[in-house]
Formats: structure tokens, C-alpha cells, sequence
């Protein structure tokens, strides 16, 4: 098995156009072409053909919370179809399933309505109707950061 470094120096030859670079987590960051990953976690050669797929799909922002989850769900077919094979790297679908999970509770976190905890829709971005109580809230990004919710309207 290959290190993340080997990795690495490969994925620089074969994509030019693209930075890599150590980071604390695995992003990709569109406004800087640059892939940002962490050697010193586990799944690191994984998770750093995830993020690459992100950049040659052309990802680089999504209007809806649930347009995140198709986002990483693309990412993670694309690495495992098509890079994984080219450069030796095994991706799990428990490893896939483990991260969309992630991003699964992350979205079930913000839709669920701070009033009556039941299930909303979001209306608009970063801002969600809980269908059983009729409360609106905002939330943050909160990808990387705690999430908060702001209470628009009660009823």
C-alpha cells in the first residue's frame, strides 16, 4: 500500500492545475484550486481522492442544504469509480457510508425545528419552516463549526 505522500506526488504530476497541501481536515477549497488534507488520519489517501473529485467535478458551492448531500454523494462515486482504481487506494462503502452519515445528521440537525423538534423544509437558504408548528429559523453554515439556530418567527 502506498503512503499519503506517494499519493500525493502522484496526484501533483497528473493534475497540475491543482494545489495539495496539509491541513488539519481533508476540503476543497475552489477559491484557492486546492486540495487541503491531513496526513495523520486515518483514511487519508480516501479522503484525499474525495476531496480531488470535488475539484474535478467542479464543485464549489451549493443554495440548499440537501444540494451538499448529492454534492458529497457524487464526490465519493467519483472517487471510488474512477480514482480509487487509477492509483491503487481501496475506498470501503463503510468508509463512504461513515462521512455521508456525518453529513446526514448534519442536515438533520438544522432541519429539525427548534420550537417542537419535528422535521422542516428549508425555504430558502439557511433558513427553514417547521411544517407541524409553523416556527421559522435561520441557521449558520456550520460545516466546520458549531451549529446555530436563530428563531425568525413563533407561532
Amino acid at each position: 500500500m502506498q503512503s499519503i505522500h506517494s499519493l500525493i506526488k502522484k496526484l501533483s504530476l497528473d493534475y497540475p492545475e491543482f494545489g495539495f497541501d496539509t491541513a488539519d481536515e481533508f476540503l476543497w477549497s475552489a477559491n484557492k484550486k486546492t486540495v487541503f488534507y491531513n496526513p495523520k488520519l486515518p483514511h487519508s489517501r480516501e479522503y484525499t481522492l474525495h476531496e480531488l473529485s470535488h475539484a474535478l467535478l467542479g464543485h464549489s458551492e451549493y443554495k440548499r442544504d440537501i444540494e451538499l448531500i448529492k454534492l458529497e454523494r457524487d464526490a465519493w462515486e467519483y472517487a471510488k469509480t474512477e480514482l480509487a482504481p487509477r492509483y491503487g487506494v481501496n475506498i470501503s462503502e463503510d468508509t463512504i457510508q461513515d462521512n455521508l452519515d456525518t453529513y446526514r445528521d448534519w442536515l438533520y440537525a438544522r432541519s429539525t425545528c427548534p420550537e417542537c423538534r419535528t422535521t422542516g423544509i428549508e425555504t430558502k437558504t439557511q433558513n427553514y419552516r417547521c411544517l407541524a408548528c409553523g416556527a421559522i429559523w435561520r441557521v449558520n453554515e456550520a460545516r466546520i463549526c458549531a451549529l446555530r439556530r436563530y428563531s425568525i418567527q413563533t407561532k
